[in-house]
């Protein structure tokens, strides 16, 4: 990996975002762009491929025109770290996800290459970026997509990760050193619980505020932990309101989620299983 710190004037430490869609400029076509929030610009990245170290895959949902998108977010590092970003029942996601599973090590390299198609799909093609062969797997329209992005994630459970947040605001402010005494900043447990849970599903925490106000609290540290757990579960299940029953939403995470934590499993891991379920199950209805 590339270690090497470049100091003097540069940009924030945030994520590169690449996200997929083809674009078409002056007879070019292109298959995925930066976008340029403030400015509401898309810039097309000329560069085909992108070679780094898998980190992560995570699903997130993002509001678009009122309507909640579901993306799926291929964390890489490289010479920096990069999102690749698409959506969860694109061609490109589902190409990633078929042929991503075939790999059992990723601390090798790997290529990820955008080749636009007709009208507005873009195709993924993965490589072994050391011996630079294409992996291939046959296209299957009726795969799991749920149960492969579980499997890869849990093939990525060692690798390194990285903070994501988009926001600056939710960033930690590095104060001036100070020779008065200062207490220790340790984050409490139930507030790291619900900070992880928030960011996980995209909640917005005007709305965990506005939860914790009814409780007479300000922090879910000041919370018994059951009551914690309620604002847990209500958080899930309304990520999930938009994809599926709000009966089966409610008896799968009941089984999925409270008995896994039950059996052992982290509470988050468990949570984003059951986010991918959901995910999947939600594909499988718009698909039929």
């Amino acid at each position: 990996m590339n270690t090497e710190i470049k100091l003097g004037l540069g940009n924030p430490p945030l994520p590169i975002y690449l996200y997929v869609n083809k674009l078409e400029i002056d007879g070019q076509a292109y298959g995925w762009y930066n976008y340029d929030v403030s400015l509401d610009k898309k810039t097309p990245v000329a560069e085909r491929a992108l070679t780094g170290y898998l980190s992560e895959l995570r699903v997130t949902g993002k509001d678009f025109k009122g309507k909640d998108n579901i993306k799926l977010d291929i964390v890489v590092f490289a010479d920096d770290l990069y999102i690749v970003r698409s959506g969860i029942e694109t061609n490109f996601s589902k190409s990633f996800l078929l042929t991503a599973s075939l790999i059992e090590d990723f601390s090798r390299p790997l290529t990820i290459v955008a080749t636009p198609g007709e009208e507005n799909v873009v195709f993924c093609g993965l490589y072994d970026a050391l011996t630079k062969t294409k992996i291939r797997r046959d296209w299957d329209a009726n795969a799991d997509w749920a149960g492969l992005l579980q499997q890869i994630q849990s093939r990525l459970f060692t690798r390194p990760k990285y903070d994501l947040d988009e926001d600056e605001r939710d960033r930690p402010v590095v104060q001036q050193p100070s020779s008065a005494p200062t207490k220790t900043n340790t984050i409490h447990p139930q507030d790291l619980r619900i900070k992880q849970i928030r960011t996980l599903t995209n909640y917005p925490i005007d709305l965990v505020k506005e939860w914790l106000q009814f409780q007479d609290a300000s922090a879910p540290s000041q919370l018994s932990v059951a009551v914690v757990d309620k604002l847990v579960r209500d958080i899930c299940l309304a990520w999930a309101a938009d994809k599926v029953d709000s009966n089966h939403a409610t008896s799968s995470y009941q089984q999925q989620v409270l008995g896994a934590i039950a059996s052992g499993t982290d509470e988050i891991q468990a949570i984003q299983a059951w986010m991918n379920y959901v995910v999947g199950q939600r594909a499988t209805v718009s698909s039929r």
